[in-house]
């Protein structure tokens, strides 16, 4: 009798022993089949990684060889026009060779003979679509009227050329596309494209790029425009928000007329501000991208940085004209030094009137040829030496210049002042 309850014990320890076993064995082959189903994902997230830094230097080189430097000729292939004072220009190379992609944010440099200046005119446009067009480019720009202040004074230079006197058909002299203010079109994190007016060109672009990669990226995209008779891209814009569902668009009427209905032509009344954006914002980690006028870029970027956004995480650019204020004291005031501004290429100087807004326009004013382009420190075509003396900004320059030299459009002296031009 012993022995046998002897013997069940055992066999009951066997059994248990057995199971016990059997148990290790099958959490060691979980375990190794979690750890091997880890490791592939790991591995395939890394395949995937390596294959966007394949991709993108494919593209880096693609783009290094279909570039170009100085300017190239281009045929304005379309001209379309998008609302009473906004134009769209569809440019195709006149060589009929392909175009180097860009990044969806940059801009065009063009330059123009325009009948009564001396000297060939260089301006600045932010491309306005997609980079997926290998055939060409394009540019929305605005007609610029005499500033509201000062309706006597002259039109926009470059702007009314556009609009008046280039059209289809014609030869534009182009520089490659350039330019800091781009979208990182293979980060996955959520973005918000805020534009204010005309602004919208290079926030169209980065939208445009996007969709058209089929990204599911949270994306905002919020524009401001006082009424329906300035709202550009207004069907495009609700196209692409109906087809793609993670693309939020919020249009904003600062002067709505009796004819713009709320929720069919636009979203909120007012102007795009930041208060409007936490209401609409589950939280403020989001990358931001602005173009506007630089009061309401100053606006944005200051209250998104009150909310707590880092400034890494804020992206602008503002569009001329550039100063948001301009020194008012009279230069013959008394007790106010002169200040001498001296051009050692021209061989000229000239005393500093405070009134004026920037180095650009005291040039500009005296004859002396100095390049320009975007007037808003992005671009950097203004940019020229300093021989002696500082300057300081009145706007915020998309990235700053190296030592020795100054973005004249958005700078003025701080005393006498030599500059290489």
């Amino acid at each position: 009798m012993l022995n046998t309850a002897i013997g069940s014990i055992a066999l009951l320890f066997l059994l248990a022993l057995f199971a016990y076993i059997l148990i290790l064995i099958i959490n060691s082959s979980r375990a190794l089949t979690l750890n091997q189903k880890r490791a592939d994902l790991e591995g395939e997230l890394l395949k995937v990684r390596v294959d966007q830094i394949i991709e993108a230097k494919r593209l880096e080189n693609e783009k290094a060889r279909l570039s170009w430097n100085g300017f190239r000729k281009f045929k304005v292939v379309s001209k379309v026009k998008e609302t009473h004072d906004i134009t769209s220009f569809y440019l195709s190379p006149h060589d009929g060779k392909p175009l180097p992609s860009f990044f969806p944010g940059q801009f065009l440099t063009f330059q123009l003979n325009i009948q009564g200046n001396t000297h060939p005119v260089v301006r600045c446009y932010s491309l306005s679509d997609s980079p997926h067009h290998p055939d060409r480019y394009r540019v929305s720009i605005k007609k610029v009227p005499p500033p509201r202040n000062d309706p006597k004074a002259p039109p926009g230079l470059v702007s009314n050329h556009f609009h008046e006197s280039i059209n289809e058909n014609d030869i534009l002299d182009v520089k490659a596309p350039s330019g800091q203010f781009f979208l990182d079109i293979n980060a996955k994190g959520p973005v918000v494209l805020l534009a204010g007016g005309v602004g919208i060109t290079p926030v169209l672009s980065m939208l445009n790029a996007l969709v058209e990669v089929d990204s599911q990226r949270e994306i905002w995209f919020c524009l401001g425009v006082r009424n329906k008779k300035e709202h550009i891209m207004k069907e495009h814009l609700e196209k692409v928000a109906k087809e793609n569902p993670n693309v939020n668009l919020q249009v904003f009427y600062s002067s709505p007329a009796e004819t713009d209905f709320k929720e069919k032509d636009y979203h909120i009344e007012g102007r795009v501000k930041v208060s409007s954006l936490i209401n609409l914002l589950p939280s403020n980690n989001y990358d931001f991208y602005i173009c506007a006028p630089p009061p309401m870029v100053e606006d944005l970027r200051n209250d998104l940085a009150a909310w707590g956004v880092p400034k890494t995480s804020i992206h602008f650019e503002a569009f001329g004209p550039a100063t948001v204020k301009k020194c008012t004291t009279n230069s013959k005031s008394e007790g106010v030094p002169k200040i001498d501004v001296s051009f050692t290429k021209s061989g000229k100087v000239f005393p500093w009137d405070p009134n004026l807004t920037s180095l650009l326009e005291l040039a500009e004013n005296n004859g002396i040829p100095l390049d320009s382009g975007c007037r808003a420190g992005n671009c950097g075509t203004c940019l020229t030496a300093i021989k002696s003396g500082e300057v300081s900004y009145v706007g915020e320059p998309g990235s700053l210049p190296e030592e020795g030299s100054c973005l004249a459009c958005i700078a003025v002296p701080k005393g006498d002042l030599t500059l290489d031009a």
